[in-house]
């Protein structure tokens, strides 16, 4: 029963990355899992297949450390959970998991944040380049 009082809810928060969430990690070195944990408890992270296309996209085709980036983050995203989409654009199929299920979306997308924030949807972004902050 204490230990209720003291953890609170342990159901799992979904949480959705876009491309600019996934790039960020190679970009500014963020312990994505520790500071998803420090904000939100346990929670289960989803990326949407319309982003996974990007990146590969980004992979084969981008210059320079952006084509690297990408190429590392496909690697790194294996561990989470990938979403078969209908929708073919990443920002609309970020948009309908989180609406689905009353996920939360980590972006620095600031045209996506602001679709997000029309919608009501909560929504986790880097600040200082150092950790993350939930709007």
């Amino acid at each position: 029963m204490a230990f209720n009082r003291l953890w609170g809810d342990r159901i799992h928060k979904t949480v959705i990355l876009d491309s600019s969430a996934i790039l960020m990690l190679f970009e500014f070195s963020i312990d994505l899992e520790k500071e998803l944990t420090r904000l939100l408890g346990i929670c289960d992270i989803i990326i949407p297949k319309p982003i996974i296309q990007e990146l590969e996209f980004l992979s084969k085709h981008g210059m320079g450390e952006r084509k690297v980036k990408a190429k590392a983050a496909l690697r790194v995203i294996k561990r989470y959970k990938t979403i078969e989409m209908k929708e073919k654009r990443g920002d609309d199929s970020v948009i309908e998991i989180a609406t689905k299920t009353n996920g939360i979306v980590v972006t620095n997308d600031k045209i996506l944040k602001k679709r997000l924030k029309e919608k009501g949807i909560s929504t986790i972004f880097l600040r200082g380049k150092k950790k993350l902050e939930m709007e």
